[in-house]
């Protein structure tokens, strides 16, 4: 029999609303077409684009830039150790120099804290701190001093200001020593610290992104310590140091025109977390260091 042409289109508009229905059925058994995952180039130019929009991110909530003494080389400065593994000892040389974008050792510094150059070195675990000052060869641009030792992986943080510079530095770098390492497990909080016949005590909580307040107190047999003596430029100095990373942190000290017992400070640490805090004091002519562990909240 032969259809006529209203007949067909009928047939043919009932044809494609069947076949439209088949495909949306599949479609609601499969679930929705995406679009495949980038691969080669591509997928290396997406996650070039998450890792900048993650450091924009962590710049926002984070600051301006990174704490110090993350990187080895910063604004056209770069610190390089003389050796990078030592034996263990209680009196090691340690040698290094900074140099400049040209590769030339850097000679000249601003004063800062009433030194050139602050050196600090640490074990990864937060043992072992050492701030000493380092001699400079005024030719050769190298850095040399004696430091104690023990084995395991080390950090060593350079903080100084190039000449005429407006800000300063600190530069961190890597320092492995030699034999049998079994790491300390530092405790969320230490508040007090015994050195020799002193007790420092430390009052205050860190809060990541503000300003903190630090009183710390010393006291030697029981009775507070009124003629500390000054100390790079204070009654103490104090640096601090994060958990995991050793990010060197900016503490200021603050003047209250007394020699003790008290000893104040300011301090901003970036994130929630556990850091180390060290103190320098002086007392009847010998640097002391008391150290303590806090943990900053939220």
């Amino acid at each position: 029999m032969e259809l006529t042409t209203p007949a067909r289109v009928g047939i043919f508009a009932t044809g494609l609303v069947a076949l439209f229905a088949t495909a949306l059925g599949v479609g609601n058994a499969v679930g929705p077409v995406v679009d495949p995952p980038p691969t080669g180039d591509e997928a290396m130019a997406e996650h070039a684009g998450e890792g900048a929009e993650s450091m924009a991110g962590a710049s926002e909530h984070g600051g301006d830039h990174l704490p110090g003494g993350l990187m080895v080389s910063q604004d056209g400065y770069t610190l390089e150790l003389a050796v990078t593994r030592l034996q263990p000892g209680s009196s090691v040389p340690l040698a290094f120099t900074v140099s400049d974008d040209d590769g030339a050792p850097l000679t000249s510094y601003d004063v800062e804290h009433e030194k050139q150059l602050h050196l600090i070195v640490v074990r990864r675990d937060g043992t072992g701190f050492q701030h000493v000052h380092p001699e400079l060869d005024a030719t050769s641009g190298e850095w040399s001093t004696d430091v104690a030792l023990s084995a395991g992986p080390w950090r060593v943080l350079a903080d100084f200001v190039p000449a005429g510079a407006d800000e300063g530095i600190t530069l961190g770098a890597d320092l492995a020593v030699a034999g049998d390492f079994e790491p300390v497990q530092p405790p969320d909080q230490s508040r007090t610290s015994q050195v020799g016949d002193y007790t420092v005590t430390i009052e205050g909580d860190l809060v990541a992104g503000e300003d903190a307040d630090l009183t710390l107190t010393v006291e030697k047999d029981g009775q507070p310590v009124t003629d500390l003596q000054p100390y790079l430029g204070a009654n103490g100095h104090l640096v601090a140091l994060r958990d995991g990373d050793l990010a060197y942190l900016h503490v200021h000290p603050e003047d209250d025109g007394t020699a003790g017992p008290e000893i104040g400070f300011v301090a901003e640490v970036p994130s929630a977390g556990r850091y180390f805090l060290y103190l320098d004091f002086l007392h009847g002519d010998v640097v002391r260091t008391a150290t303590f562990t806090l943990e900053a909240s939220r």
